[in-house]
């Protein structure tokens, strides 16, 4: 796998600002595991702050404020976690290492921070269930409808137990 994870904020979440990395690619893992995804995986993460989100945000959805997360897919699945398709979708790989581009996750460590607060967990829990929300997004999952919604939190949740990060 190649997770390329950036920084381009000065904000800091104190008490993650060591294993954040760590925290991630665990999470990255673990979805692509429980997902069953068959292939290794070309992924880029950026932490931000607010400001910066809310640019992307407004640029790239519409939307004039800032946001958690946004998540950029690179594949579009005929069925959300059908990897099936991808054996003759030669756009989707990196030619050079022959990984799947899975696509990019931007986050607010602001918002990571605020929502943590809001709703009574850690900033460890709020960043790895952003992560693994955007990864389902990444394989074509969507929270439109309720059904959506609902199926898309489970697998979310079932993810941070395998990994014993709950609230």
């Amino acid at each position: 796998m190649s997770l390329v994870i950036e920084k381009e904020t000065e904000y800091r979440i104190d008490n993650l600002e060591e294993e954040y990395e760590e925290l991630l690619k665990s999470v990255v893992d673990a979805a692509l595991d429980y997902e069953g995804c068959p292939y290794e995986v070309e992924l880029n993460i950026l932490l931000t702050d607010n400001e910066n989100i809310h640019k992307l945000n407004e640029e790239f959805r519409g939307v004039d404020s800032p946001t958690d997360v946004l998540s950029f897919p690179l594949v579009e699945y005929d069925e959300p976690g059908d990897f099936d398709f991808l054996e003759e979708c030669d756009d989707c790989f990196n030619p050079e290492s022959g990984e799947l581009m899975l696509g990019d996750i931007v986050i607010s460590l602001e918002k990571v921070t605020e929502q943590a607060e809001k709703y009574g967990h850690s900033t460890k829990r709020e960043l790895a269930f952003l992560t693994a929300h955007s990864m389902f997004h990444l394989f074509g999952y969507d929270h439109m409808t309720e059904e959506e919604a609902k199926l898309m939190e489970k697998r979310q949740e079932e993810v941070l137990k395998l990994l014993k990060i709950e609230r």
